[in-house]
């Protein structure tokens, strides 16, 4: 395993090019996981002795990530996962050969450009050197083979676009089941686990998560308490600030749509009668 010689060559660059080199390059997370960042979005993957992981090999990240591994590890791509089967994460596995695919039972039996070798319903796991993949059907909401990866022992999740630390829900909540959003999210907060990799944005903790959870909840219950006030959406935008938040990762431009998105859901799912 080349990590010790990767984190000493990063560590002579001058800040300037190592953050330059950081906009697409692999991240220490811990243990032998780390996550592979290009542009808004992650990869992540785990580095073992006798193989590698790569969770989501976007069509964005997957040649990169894949011409760039040996900067970690002289071993492989053995497992690809997919997190869901949309097409911004679901694409570019025909870079890797003949590896292991893995999703969940919903999603079609090719995705990202290869045959699914495994496709399971509510758990799944494996073993590969040292480390221990465990990966969770979170449910319908943000799409209906959503899945979530744990890795041990690190006890690092990979959550994909149902939450992310710190960051705002992506605009108008997409037209999305809240409900059933909101039910991912508890069934990703009850799983164990202390480090949260997201599918965009920083690296976090469980606590994270947690807070997402609350900015949901407290989202929910403002702009029906609004509504069934009689207040417009746009009088809700206006109020509904949140300042404590006003540090999350896309505050600005998502917020206002944020209201919106909950409001027009509150209202079409007959909550507010």
């Amino acid at each position: 395993m080349k990590h010790i010689l990767f984190s000493a060559a990063m560590a002579l660059l001058s800040p300037a090019v190592a953050a330059a080199r950081s906009a697409d390059a692999f991240t220490h997370v811990a243990g032998n996981v780390y996550y592979f960042q290009n542009g808004s979005y992650n990869s992540l993957v785990v580095a073992t002795d006798e193989g590698t992981v790569v969770v989501d090999p976007n069509g964005r990240t997957a040649r990169k990530l894949r011409d760039n591994l040996s900067a970690l590890t002289d071993q492989p791509v053995t497992h690809l996962i997919f997190s869901h089967s949309h097409g911004d994460h679901a694409s570019g596995g025909e870079a890797y050969g003949d590896v292991e695919a893995i999703a969940h039972s919903n999603a079609p039996p090719k995705l990202g450009g290869v045959d699914l070798d495994v496709q399971f319903d509510q758990n799944h796991s494996f073993q590969l050197g040292y480390n221990t993949i465990e990966l969770t059907y979170l449910g319908p909401g943000d799409e209906e083979d959503m899945i979530a990866t744990v890795v041990r022992p690190e006890n690092v999740v990979f959550l994909v676009d149902v939450a992310a630390p710190e960051r705002m829900f992506y605009t108008s909540l997409g037209g999305d089941n809240v409900e059933d959003w909101y039910q991912q999210i508890l069934t990703a907060e009850a799983l164990d686990f202390d480090i949260f990799v997201p599918g965009h944005g920083r690296v976090g903790n469980h606590g994270d998560l947690t807070n997402v959870k609350l900015y949901m909840e407290e989202l929910r219950t403002d702009v029906l308490a609004g509504l069934k006030a009689g207040k417009s959406a746009n009088k809700l935008v206006n109020e509904l600030t949140y300042p404590e938040r006003s540090h999350w990762q896309q505050y600005d431009a998502w917020r206002p749509s944020n209201v919106r998105g909950m409001a027009e859901y509150l209202i079409n799912s007959g909550a507010v009668d």
